[in-house]
């Protein structure tokens, strides 16, 4: 098989490891083992997912939200944070139909909707059953 001069310096480093008879036998099987990886149709949506609870105030919206639903108003004053700081981290959220708003007078309110965070638990745990603990059984 013909390499180009990014690949051939790969296969000589792995060819440095210990554990590795046949470099380039084990650099083909890595290089399958990415695309398997990379074709998992989920992955794209858990790290977005994931990327929402990258910042805690997201994560405390979420939790607030959990308990009872509220207004932007009432966020404000749970999280001591302003409406704009607020909105954005909602609209985040809303985005990725954690939550959902709507108007109520003059006020938005927000509440979770339950099915993603029960498909995002579900994505999530099939991804850590199907993929780390296969891979690694001894992590159990």
């Amino acid at each position: 098989m013909d390499y180009n001069k990014k690949e051939v310096e790969i296969i000589k480093t792995l060819a440095k490891c210990e554990d590795i008879e046949d470099a380039e036998v084990h650099y083909n099987k890595l290089t399958e083992y990415r695309k398997k990886i990379l074709d998992e149709s989920n992955l794209a949506n858990l790290s977005k997912f994931l990327e929402a609870f990258s910042h805690v105030d997201r994560v405390l919206i979420l939790r607030i939200l959990m308990e009872k639903d509220r207004c932007v108003c009432e966020l404000e004053v749970i999280l001591g944070k302003s409406q704009s700081n607020i909105s954005y981290h909602l609209r985040i959220l809303e985005n990725l139909n954690l939550i959902k708003g709507w108007k109520k007078g003059k006020f938005t309110h927000y509440s979770v909707v339950q099915k993603s965070l029960e498909y995002l638990r579900d994505l999530f745990n099939n991804w850590i059953n199907d993929d780390i603990i296969k891979v690694n059984p001894n992590l159990l």
